[in-house]
This record gives structure tokens, C-alpha cells and sequence, in this order.
């Protein structure tokens, strides 16, 4: 009985993300950490399965993930109301625009990993690599988005999977998304002030397969 309770210690302690791994070091540490610490660093510390990119993939909404640093622990907002209200602000930017959920769709062909991108009637085509045990994905766009670069993260979610890229990153591409359909871009940059005071703000997509 107590080597299956120690396989199943060992077994839990390598599930825990890094952001884990640092609350439990600072409470090991002797610091002033409380249960709401405790609680709220680990609010987002959730298993991702790989995602095997290929099909068609509908746009459903921007995705953020930020973390902050309180007292000394280390939280993960993703999933939380911080992040949800980020979100709903971006989206709101993003449709004066008309970057708006349903307008968009990814289609990923798996044979020759080229993707397209389709917005309203405008199709912008690329190359696509994922890395990191289908983990995270870097996506090269063609002429039309000047030859445009970004390397992320690749999250499975319940209706498909979410790209997540560093804010700069994500607002640039989205910058050049709206010049390319005939919109102005300077809304879009105010995207990148939404988590001032956060640390590792990323941007990206949700996608519904």
C-alpha cells in the first residue's frame, strides 16, 4: 500500500507546471503565503493535451494569458476574471475593425503543413510548424502580410485550441490583419495596454474545430 501511495506521490508532483512548482518553493521557503495566495496561483495550472493541427478551424474570440507576481507568489490568470475581461475588451477593439468571432478560419493541411487564412473574402496563405510535442506552432505568412513570422504556444481547449503569442507579436500581426482588409489599425494597438502591470502578457487566438 505504500508503494502505490508513493508512485502515486511521484506520479502527481511531475504534473505540476512551473508556476506550481514556484508557489510550493515559496511556501516551502517559510514565506508569508496564505490560503488565497495559495489558491489563486494555482487558478490556470491545468493539463493541455497536444493539438494535432489539421482541418478547419473557425475564429471564436481574442485569448489571453498573463501572469503576476503578489507577495512573492507567482499567479496564473488564464481562465480567470482578469484575463475574461482583458478578453472582452479586445474583442470589443478588434470589432470596430471587423475582426469579429466567426469571420475568420484557420484551415491547417497537415501533408505539407501550409495553413490558410481566411478573412471575409481575402485569403492569406503560409506555412505552419509545431514543436514542443505539438506543444507550441510558428506560423510564416506569405507576400501579402510582408513574410510575417510568430512563434506561440498551443493550448487544447474544450471546442478546439487556442494560439497564444507574445503581445507585441500578436498585435503587430493584428495590425497588419486589419491594413490587409482595409481597416484602420490604430484601434488595434491599444490591445497591448489592456494588462499593464502583468507579466507575460500573451494574445492569440480562440478556434472552434
Amino acid at each position: 500500500m505504500k508503494k502505490i501511495v508513493s508512485i502515486i506521490a511521484v506520479a502527481a508532483a511531475f504534473t505540476l507546471s512551473a508556476n506550481a512548482q514556484s508557489i510550493l518553493g515559496g511556501l516551502l521557503g517559510g514565506g508569508n503565503s496564505t490560503l488565497t495566495d495559495i489558491v489563486s496561483g494555482l487558478a490556470g495550472v491545468v493539463y493541455s493535451a497536444p493539438v494535432s493541427l489539421n482541418g478547419t478551424y473557425t475564429y471564436n474570440g481574442i485569448a489571453v494569458s498573463a501572469t503576476s507576481s503578489e507577495g512573492g507568489v507567482l499567479a496564473n490568470l488564464a481562465g480567470t476574471a482578469v484575463t475574461s475581461g482583458i478578453e472582452s475588451k479586445a474583442d470589443e477593439y478588434l470589432a470596430k475593425v471587423g475582426i469579429k468571432p466567426g469571420m475568420m478560419k484557420f484551415t491547417f493541411n497537415a501533408d505539407d503543413n501550409t495553413f490558410t487564412l481566411n478573412v471575409g473574402s481575402i485569403s492569406l496563405p503560409g506555412k505552419y510548424k509545431v514543436g514542443d510535442g505539438e506543444k507550441t506552432v510558428t506560423l510564416t505568412f506569405g507576400r501579402t502580410m510582408e513574410f510575417l513570422s510568430m512563434t506561440g504556444t498551443l493550448e487544447s481547449s474544450g471546442t478546439g485550441a487556442k494560439m497564444l503569442f507574445p503581445a507585441n507579436t500578436a498585435v503587430k500581426f493584428l495590425k497588419k490583419l486589419a491594413s490587409t482588409i482595409g481597416q484602420s489599425s490604430s484601434t488595434v494597438g491599444s490591445i497591448a495596454k489592456l494588462a499593464d502591470g502583468y507579466d507575460n502578457y500573451r494574445v492569440g487566438f480562440k478556434m472552434s474545430k
